[in-house]
């Protein structure tokens, strides 16, 4: 069993996510960063299910620890949000074309709102009720404008659609050079 994951194609998509991960390293605009992509990604392209979560989730772990992020009160959420985009990319598996990747990256900066603002919420003012889940989703939205490139469209949704344009793009192109990439 082991050689069959040994495969190029594997070894293929193991670094491309964990050179993604290793992106988050290198100065960049806030929240413009190959996280959703990364799920998308593994989901999309591993035959292994349990390796479609496995290595983008031990690629973001690892750059989180050396980003200083560590364990906080939403990592659960974050972690989450990561586990249905991986997900979505296993639903897509069949039929990863350029639509339905812009489509699944879309929905991936979606989900990753809605389940990491949820996850604030929950930590820090549950009793506030559904009001206070509201205010949380409006309290965040100018939290995408901490910069001077800073809002949500630009930074989260042109992010993840840069980042699973390079992850599925190399992919397909390193296909057409090298066949055996193709080889599942």
């Amino acid at each position: 069993m082991k050689s069959k994951m040994l495969t190029p194609r594997f070894l293929f998509i193991t670094i491309a996510i964990i050179a993604a991960a290793f992106s988050r390293l290198i100065p960049h605009p806030f929240n413009f960063t190959p996280i959703a992509a990364m799920a998308l990604f593994g989901g999309a392209c591993f035959s292994n299910k349990k390796i479609a979560f496995i290595v983008p989730l031990l690629s973001m772990f690892l750059s989180d620890c050396l980003l200083g992020f560590g364990f906080h009160n939403t990592i659960i959420y974050v972690y989450a949000s990561f586990i249905i985009i991986t997900l979505i990319g296993m639903y897509m598996r069949s039929n990863a074309k350029t639509g339905s990747i812009i489509l699944a990256s879309l929905a991936s900066s979606l989900i990753f709102f809605v389940v990491t603002n949820f996850g604030y919420w929950a930590a820090n003012n549950p009793t506030s009720g559904f009001s206070g889940l509201i205010g949380a989703y409006f309290a965040a939205i100018p939290f995408y404008n901490n910069d001077i490139f800073g809002s949500f469209f630009l930074n989260t949704i042109v992010g993840d659609l840069f980042f699973n344009g390079m992850l599925f793009g190399s992919l397909y192109v390193a296909q057409l050079r090298f066949p055996v990439l193709t080889k599942i």
